[in-house]
């Protein structure tokens, strides 16, 4: 393994310190509310663990659990309320929620203000006009861990491999706002191979374990692999195939210890912005590294 790999606890730990300390600089404590319907254990893992990081920034975070069978009215009128909450400042429903329940009426129904997954339509729309608002917390902590490794983004020619709502089009927006050439693929590209190889910078968000290629990657290439999958075996893998990407590869993020801690602290740190904004009842003008300034990220 030739590749640098680009360590996410290590910066997200550093983000998470950067957060603690601004918060203890605030007159107030930011709150964050997670709804948590049904009792799928990967989801009440995941939400345990914002908890802890939460609470070690500073930030008051409460989890709401719902039973699997809470119908799509009780749940909006669960965030109808914490709308109104004026302690809470950032909304996450984690997801996927329960079939009877419509994910867009749930996404549509936080206000924007606290919209800490940067999902509703008004934070979709203002990330793809390039104009400040709350970004999706996985694409922001691929833009921060591309900052802290030096990964020069303007005029690169980027490859987004995925195109889903979370990571893949947020993603491409974030790269093209800071000015990289960017290029969608997905399962029906011709030739994906091809187009992975073309890319100075690949983003991999498909959730296909280990489907590129070590062939795939162009020499000297930065890899960010944001796939988690379970094996048979109980293995955690990404979507890229890392020992024989990283023989090709410049820097490359593992998996799991890449991308994946670095979306917690986004998560934090959207809250954080989302308190700030919110409590001051303002659009302050947005600064490098800023949450709130996709373009700048």
């Amino acid at each position: 393994m030739s590749a640098t790999l680009i360590d996410g606890k290590q910066v997200a730990a550093a983000l998470r310190a950067q957060l603690a300390a601004r918060v203890a600089t605030l007159p107030y404590t930011p709150g964050l509310a997670v709804v948590l319907v049904g009792d799928d254990p990967a989801s009440a893992v995941y939400v345990r663990s914002k908890d802890r990081a939460a609470a070690a920034a500073g930030i008051a975070a409460s989890t709401i659990r719902l039973p699997a069978d809470t119908s799509e009215a009780a749940l909006l009128a669960t965030i109808a309320r914490l709308n109104a909450d004026p302690a809470i400042d950032g909304i996450l429903v984690q997801l996927p929620v329960p079939p009877q329940i419509r994910q867009v009426a749930v996404i549509e129904a936080i206000d924007p203000a606290k919209d800490v997954d940067g999902f509703h339509p008004l934070n979709v729309g203002r990330l793809h006009d390039g104009r400040p608002g709350l970004v999706p917390c996985t694409p922001l902590g691929v833009m921060r861990l591309l900052a802290h490794v030096g990964v020069s983004v303007r005029g690169a020619r980027a490859l987004v491999l995925g195109r889903s709502a979370i990571v893949g089009k947020p993603m491409a927006a974030l790269l093209t706002n800071a000015d990289a050439t960017v290029t969608v693929a997905h399962s029906r590209t011709r030739d994906l191979a091809a187009e992975c190889r073309r890319a100075e910078l690949l983003v991999a968000a498909v959730g296909r374990a280990e489907m590129v290629r070590g062939d795939w990657v162009a020499n000297q290439a930065v890899v960010i692999d944001v796939g988690i999958n379970r094996l048979p075996d109980g293995r955690l893998v990404g979507d890229c195939a890392t020992a024989e990407c990283a023989t090709h590869a410049a820097a490359i993020t593992p998996v799991p210890g890449g991308v994946g801690p670095m979306t917690i602290a986004c998560l934090l740190e959207n809250t954080v912005a989302a308190s700030v904004v919110r409590r001051a009842g303002l659009c302050p003008a947005p600064h490098q590294g800023s949450a709130l300034d996709p373009a700048g990220a």
